[in-house]
């Protein structure tokens, strides 16, 4: 498996970074043990996880998914191994936090307190990338940084990225810490697949400009790009379907990824990925990880019978003409102009 660096940094990562956010609720400790033995036997090098996983979360699984992987990670070669993690804002983590209607306090006291409850759960004295979940626009980015660069010098953190950050905010806290003369963020993490292609709208430009990698979540678009909700079907046991019956915010979150424009481009890509003789989450992750500015694509999985399909990726490079293929789906079905 190829590796690339992490924006500027020292750091070196697989193509593919195993994402973690259902272990301790859809995967057992047991299955997501296997998981993660199949991924480092794979090439693997790359980890993400995040303080207020697993998803959807629950007052009693608050750091549950640190705390398992923490547990595995304890029983490898811990420099062979890449460990990304993640702040939420209020230490006290996720649930608090959604209660607040999302709102994240990217502050000294909830930055140090959050590294601290990681560090302990993940069983480890340092963490390679440590990442913002959500940005917080309310408050000046100089404090966020002056936190984060000290948790760098302090050697618990090694690098620094973000997630879910908008263009505007990628740039502004670059600029920052060239001010400041602190730690930037090296990387973002944000939504990027097949059925969405925002990022490179204008991120993507911030990104080569900057030397920022992305690190993209969702490259099967949560899951639409499997094929299962193809003809409208909600099955049991799936995100989406799961939201759905919740109402409220989740059933307009699925909506998102869920509609007619969605299930017709995945049929559309399904059709490409058959002529090409592959899977379409094979064909998800290659097209994923072929961007010039995507450093490791963090796919996940609820079973290790998911992993064959994501792995058959890791040497694959897409033709131009099933690139082209893809693009023009894009251009009729997502992103159709006038």
């Amino acid at each position: 498996m190829g590796q690339k660096r992490l924006g500027s940094s020292g750091i070196a990562v697989s193509d593919i970074c195993m994402g973690t956010m259902t272990f301790g609720s859809s995967a057992d400790e047991a299955m997501s043990f296997r998981i993660l033995d199949r991924s480092l036997e794979a090439g693997i090098n790359f980890f993400d996880t995040a303080e207020n996983y697993p998803v959807p979360p629950k007052p009693e699984w608050a750091g549950r998914t640190e705390e398992i992987f923490g547990r595995w990670l304890k029983t490898k070669d811990r420099d062979a191994i890449i460990v990304a993690t993640k702040v939420s804002g209020p230490s006290h983590g996720w649930i608090k936090s959604a209660q607040r209607a999302g709102m994240t306090a990217l502050d000294r006291h909830n930055i140090t307190r959050a590294v601290e409850a990681s560090l302990t759960r993940l069983q480890t004295d340092y963490i390679d990338l440590y990442q913002t979940h959500w940005p917080d626009h309310g408050m000046a980015y100089d404090e966020t940084l002056e936190t984060l660069d000290d948790l760098v010098r302090a050697g618990k953190v090694r690098i620094l990225g973000c997630s879910n950050e908008t263009s505007w905010g990628l740039t502004k806290s670059v600029a920052v810490a060239a001010r400041l003369g602190t730690a930037r963020y090296e990387t973002i993490q944000n939504n990027f697949s097949l059925n969405n292609r925002r990022f490179e709208d204008e991120l993507a430009q911030v990104c080569r400009q900057e030397k920022v990698s992305l690190i993209p979540y969702s490259p099967l678009a949560g899951g639409v790009l499997s094929g299962k909700y193809n003809g409208g079907a909600t099955p049991d046991g799936a995100r989406f379907s799961a939201y759905i019956k919740m109402g409220g915010r989740q059933a307009v979150m699925a909506k998102r990824f869920v509609n007619d424009r969605s299930l017709a481009s995945t049929e559309a890509f399904g059709a490409i990925a058959a002529e090409a003789g592959m899977s379409l989450v094979t064909l998800a992750t290659a097209w994923s990880k072929q961007h010039d500015f995507v450093a490791s694509t963090i796919v996940g999985a609820t079973h290790e019978d998911q992993l064959a399909e994501i792995f058959a990726a890791n040497d694959l490079t897409l033709s131009a003409e099933v690139m082209g293929a893809i693009d023009k789906v894009s251009k009729d079905i997502l992103y159709p102009m006038g």
